[in-house]
């Protein structure tokens, strides 16, 4: 599998593509089709992909295997710990590795940016994502609720890696 660091505006626009498609393939279970709309402009589209990049210090990468574009991950940069916020593989991929593979990377970019700890947010009724991420050795630490604006929540746990 290939990581493509994304930085330009073409590369922005194209994951900004891809976000989109597997937010509407995922979420339609969780979430109503008003609130991923919402939360694909607000947190995905390109605009504030284009703004995390610049101005919060994301890093995003595409993931790529044999010629398809099969996911993207972002990560974050915090002042105690590298926050992963976002991990998502398209369906046809999921449950082959590629989760694990890319959280693999993940770890190195967070030894690269001297943190010794991952946290995320994940959504408290994705449970496959959830099973997914104990099994990699995350632990639950805590449980959120978010307003994003709308009308809209984020319920979530926090969940944590140590290395």
């Amino acid at each position: 599998m290939n990581y493509k660091n994304i930085k330009t505006d073409e590369e922005i626009n194209q994951l900004a593509v891809l976000a989109s498609e597997i937010w509407h393939e995922y979420w339609p279970c969780l979430l109503s089709e008003e609130q991923i709309n919402y939360m694909v402009e607000k947190f995905q589209s390109y605009n504030a992909i284009k703004e995390q990049i610049e101005k919060e210090r994301y890093f995003y990468n595409i993931l790529e295997d044999n010629g398809n574009t099969i996911g993207y991950f972002g990560v974050c940069p915090k002042e105690n710990y590298l926050f992963l916020s976002k991990l998502y593989i398209k369906n046809d991929f999921r449950g082959l590795g590629c989760g694990k593979q890319s959280f693999n990377k993940i770890k190195q970019i967070a030894q690269q940016c001297n943190k010794n700890l991952i946290q995320l947010t994940v959504n408290k009724n994705n449970t496959n994502s959830i099973k997914a991420y104990e099994k990699w050795g995350f632990q639950t630490i805590d449980s959120v609720i978010t307003d994003i604006g709308n009308n809209f929540v984020m319920d979530d746990y926090i969940m944590e890696y140590k290395l």
